[in-house]
């Protein structure tokens, strides 16, 4: 009996660990793991994604694919990253 009581115990405690923070467990649909800062010529971009921050991740993303196929995620807080993102929503806006 005692063996059965403590499965019952471990399984109700796997359970309430796995909702104990929904919000956590939505961190991992993040895209970027890591950033990049570093100046990038816009010229090697392919395609820019704007990711805003949302119940599926806590911070904006930036995703850029370059011309030879490679994604690298930007830091959205670089300088030169807000300057082209700036760009871009004033282009759109217009």
């Amino acid at each position: 009996m005692a063996a059965g009581s403590s499965r019952t115990l471990l399984l109700a405690a796997l359970v309430l660990g796995i909702f104990d923070d929904p919000c956590e467990s939505q961190e991992l649909r993040c895209q970027c793991v890591q950033t990049y800062s570093n100046f990038i010529h816009p010229i090697f971009f392919e395609n820019i994604q704007l990711i805003p921050e949302g119940p599926h991740c806590r911070r904006k993303e930036v995703i850029v694919t370059l011309r030879n196929g490679k994604l690298v995620c930007l830091d959205p807080e670089a300088k030169w990253v807000m300057t082209i993102i700036k760009k871009i929503k004033d282009s759109a806006a217009h």
